[in-house]
């Protein structure tokens, strides 16, 4: 069963369609991304699914819950990490506990053991600007992970990272994601890293944006090293930049 869906969702702005008739899914564990131009709806889309923004028909479901319009029922990870530098490291991360109803003390307790699994153990008493770019966004994807019910919403999370950062974290972020099987919808506006991280694509096209097609990647993840090296990576490659 999906874990996320979206039956029919539009959404308009000033009597302007801005996506239309959108309906897509994630199921467990899956990497589902999604691509489009400036202007083809993709924030919109995750605001609603987020339900930060009332669509003005169509739901989105959590299972079998409609959470249509209700935040906080799906995590939502920004492009910016977001860390707030007069707290330490952990007690960022351990946030979303506290604002469940955790005592600080049981909080830490939890996240604590999860810093080695995401590969930043050593940084909990550390402040946010005592980390690099890709240890802060691996602290923010750990403090999504602690804020889901196994589903999360990523907007261009490694963006801001330079090209060697990126070739690392994307390699980590794989590899932690097969381990802790988060339903994930992600944003890009980096072909090659949607291609490498996903199990599928949609492509937004248009304005209203619509779901133009779904690319599903064949290979099987964890995928070979050369992969985005190989005739079927540029194949991938050639086939979306004729959609966009």
């Amino acid at each position: 069963m999906s874990l996320i869906r979206t039956e029919n969702i539009t959404k308009s702005y000033s009597d302007k369609t801005v996506i239309e008739d959108i309906n897509i899914h994630v199921d467990k564990g899956e990497i589902v991304s999604l691509l489009g131009v400036s202007g083809s709806g993709k924030t919109t889309l995750f605001h609603v699914i987020a339900g930060l923004s009332k669509p003005d028909s169509g739901c989105v479901l959590l299972g079998d819950e409609d959470v249509t319009n209700k935040p906080g029922k799906i995590a939502y990870m920004l492009q910016k990490d977001l860390l707030m530098q007069h707290k330490k490291v952990i007690d960022n991360v351990s946030l979303p506990l506290v604002l469940g109803g955790m005592s600080k003390a049981e909080a830490r307790a939890k996240a604590d053991p999860l810093f080695a699994e995401f590969g930043i153990d050593g940084s909990q008493m550390k402040y946010p600007s005592q980390l690099s770019g890709g240890m802060r966004q691996r602290a923010a994807l750990l403090r999504t992970y602690l804020a889901s019910n196994g589903t999360a919403l990523l907007d261009e999370p490694f963006s801001a990272l330079d090209t060697i950062t990126k070739s690392s974290i994307h390699k980590w972020y794989l590899d932690i994601m097969e381990k802790i099987q988060l339903a994930t919808l992600f944003v890009t506006h980096d072909i090659d890293e949607a291609i490498l991280l996903s199990d599928r694509i949609y492509i937004l096209q248009g304005q209203p944006g619509k779901i133009g097609e779904e690319i599903v990647i064949k290979e099987k993840k964890p995928r070979a090293e050369d992969f985005s090296l190989s005739s079927e990576f540029l194949e991938y490659k050639k086939r979306i930049m004729s959609m966009l």
